[in-house]
């Protein structure tokens, strides 16, 4: 009912204070500061004026939508606008008034319409040119939010591809020690060191710094930089950056031995030979006996783990992307569970093996070696971690 709303000011007109009234007049039940906002003004090829704002999302995707109020000429229209704001947009808050919208026809014949095209891609510069801005203007801040706002910045890459081309220029890669990385900091201070023997740039992440510890610590023992990419939609993101960056991989820290995942020409010193291998193979496949296992015999360092479970990248991204919804908006069908199970062969364990000649007691160290794997991956539960916790009592009183 305000005869003057914000957003029919200009800019210059307006304070920090001004703009935060305005947000909480238009949502009174929300407690929270917006993060920054996007004035909006164009007066050709079309008129658009209007303030976006952008509110603290985390990981959330399902955040109610609708919640952008559309107007012609201060006269409210109606919250529903998609076809008008791209969709990535639709997770933010705010205003948009244009006399140049048709308000009164089909949704299809909206999306088709050549002014909303025009009004969507202004709307997503802004965006892009606002992000820009930001992080050029006080970068430790923008780091701070990031959190907040890579959501909508992950999936404005995904769907829109004159936003992802922008993108490099305000698109952070946080580690797991707490820095941050733009794409070409990445290439000058990362990629020499994980470049593979194929010149391929292998860029090594994490969703779980917790639950991926061991495996993140393997890559820093290495020199490698981890990066911590955990938002629901990250398997959609690093195959558009995959598709269009040149010889670019990304490879889960716990997708493989470390070694694996960034192969360099290092000769593999092994201490058993190829039939002792085989042997070392068949008696764990036979103790094992889990399909859902793919043992693979690996000349790692001594120290080295004797079992690592890894899941393989091209599974797990797919079982990733049907977590984010089944029939939501990256549905996919389902995967089962596979691993493999890298064994080092030149471990003492790995030797162990093969001397003995008790079948019962290689059996048995064999699953208690998986049961260490399992549970540090977190798939041991249940009956089986009951199990093993058991046997571990009673193992100490021997």
């Amino acid at each position: 009912n305000n005869p003057t709303p914000a957003w029919t000011k200009a800019p210059s007109e307006l304070t920090s204070e001004d703009y935060s009234k305005f947000y909480h007049e238009l949502y009174p039940m929300q407690f929270e500061e917006p993060l920054f906002h996007i004035h909006l003004n164009v007066d050709y090829p079309f008129n658009l004026t209007g303030i976006l704002f952008f509110p603290k999302l985390a990981n959330n995707l399902n955040i109610e939508k609708d919640k952008i109020q559309l107007y012609q000429n201060q006269v409210f229209v109606t919250d529903e606008v998609k076809g008008i704001v791209p969709d990535f947009l639709m997770l933010l808050r705010g205003v948009i008034d244009s006399p140049d919208i048709p308000l009164n026809v089909s949704r299809s014949y909206l999306q088709a319409d050549g002014a909303v095209k025009k009004i969507s891609s202004y709307i997503t510069k802004k965006v892009a040119d606002k992000m820009a801005s930001l992080i050029n203007e006080n970068r430790e801040d923008y780091e701070k939010k990031w959190n907040d706002i890579k959501i909508v910045i992950e999936y404005g890459i995904i769907s829109e591809d004159k936003f992802a081309e922008k993108s490099d220029k305000f698109t952070l890669y946080p580690t797991t020690d707490g820095k941050y990385y733009l794409w070409n900091e990445l290439e000058e201070k990362v990629k020499p060191n994980q470049t593979d023997k194929d010149g391929n740039f292998v860029v090594l992440y994490a969703s779980n710094a917790d639950e991926q510890h061991s495996y993140i610590q393997s890559a820093k023992d290495k020199g490698y930089e981890v990066l911590l990419l955990d938002s629901p939609i990250v398997p959609h993101l690093i195959q558009k950056l995959e598709g269009s960056k040149e010889k670019v991989t990304f490879a889960r820290v716990d997708a493989d031995h470390i070694n694996n995942l960034i192969k360099k020409d290092e000769p593999a010193i092994s201490k058993l030979n190829e039939t002792e291998k085989e042997t070392l193979k068949k008696n764990i496949e036979e103790a094992i006996s889990d399909k859902k296992f793919s043992v693979q015999v690996e000349d790692l360092d001594s120290t080295d783990a004797p079992f690592v479970i890894t899941q393989p990248e091209f599974m797990r991204r797919m079982k990733d992307m049907q977590a984010t919804g089944g029939g939501g908006m990256f549905g996919m069908g389902g995967f089962p569970e596979m691993y493999n199970l890298v064994v080092n062969s030149n471990s003492e364990f790995a030797s162990e093996i093969i001397a003995s000649e008790d079948a019962d007691a290689k059996n048995a160290k064999i699953k208690y070696a998986l049961d260490l794997a399992k549970l540090s991956q977190n798939l041991l539960k249940g009956k089986d971690l009951t199990d093993f916790i058991s046997r571990s009592y009673q193992n100490l009183n021997k």
